[in-house]
């Protein structure tokens, strides 16, 4: 049986500890002046947004009146390969929010993601991932930014890995037509995407022009699903400023599950690694010129 990740157990810790501060009734604010610790402190760890060491949690665990020997143990062993993040690298130039994200990314057993504007970053090139970051940070890319797109490509190991998730991707037409980096690189993209499409852990789907109007265009947006024990299903939503918003709550996570699969149904899944070479051959030549055609 293979170890719980790390975002597996900050999961299910967060949970525990939870559920033990309502066993004992005690408010937050309470048992932070109980630990004399900031409330802010608490919240974070409840949320899942820091880990929490073993030199905290014993009196902590105390403070709620627990007293079994053996699941003492085993939270302290949930804190201890909680902190194990992985990413942790990065935090100096990725949000909590985000490097959680990513946690729970490289644990889940199935990812669904839905994008209007610009690929998924699993299925990026390094030079069309260069391009975006770019015009983002208005031509000069900082080491910062360097760090951020290493990051994203360590990311796409998740297309490696032999026990890796199950990975399905929605995609608007308009990502297909827009050329960024120039013909050269979207051609390269292309050819990427389509040879992703025998990969046999990747379902794609193309949401044509034709289908009009769909809820799909509110937003961009990633599911979470987990086999392990404890660990409820995740929705994240990209907001304008590109940061991802989590939940958990069942009633959101099923809500954006629904509409996955109405946007799938509405998706061309059939042959799609041959249209995909056909468009790139069409970037090649030109034929899918908006500019030239309106010059004609």
């Amino acid at each position: 049986m293979s170890t719980p990740s790390a975002a597996e157990q900050r999961l299910r810790l967060r949970t525990e500890l939870r559920k033990a501060r309502q066993t004992a009734r005690l408010t937050q604010r309470q048992v932070a002046e109980k630990m004399e610790w900031s409330p802010s402190k608490l919240l974070r760890i409840e949320s899942g947004e820091v880990g929490i060491s073993v030199n905290d949690l014993r009196p902590l665990l105390a403070a709620y009146g627990i007293t079994d020997r053996r699941l003492i143990e085993t939270l302290l062993g949930l804190a201890r390969g909680s902190r194990k993040m992985p990413y942790a690298e990065y935090r100096d130039v990725f949000t909590k929010e985000f490097l959680q994200f990513l946690a729970l990314e490289a644990s889940a057993s199935v990812c669904r993601y839905f994008n209007s504007l610009q690929l998924p970053r699993l299925l990026q090139t390094e030079e069309y991932a260069r391009a975006i970051a770019a015009s983002y940070a208005g031509g000069t890319l900082t080491e910062a930014n360097e760090r951020q797109l290493e990051a994203q490509l360590t990311r796409q190991d998740l297309l490696q890995n032999e026990d890796g998730p199950e990975l399905f991707f929605l995609l608007d037409e308009g990502i297909l037509h827009r050329q960024v980096g120039g013909r050269g690189v979207m051609r390269a993209q292309l050819e990427r995407i389509a040879a992703l499409c025998e990969h046999p852990r990747v379902t794609l789907g193309i949401i044509p022009y034709t289908q009009g109007a769909h809820p799909g265009m509110k937003g961009p947006f990633t599911l979470f699903e987990f086999t392990a024990e404890g660990m409820p299903d995740s929705v994240y939503l990209e907001n304008p400023r590109g940061e991802s918003v989590g939940s958990t709550a069942a009633e959101e996570t099923g809500r954006y599950l629904d509409l996955f699969w109405q946007l799938e149904d509405l998706s061309i899944k059939d042959d799609v690694a041959e249209l995909v070479q056909r468009l790139a051959q069409r970037v090649e030549d030109g034929s899918d010129d908006l500019t030239a055609l309106l010059q004609a």
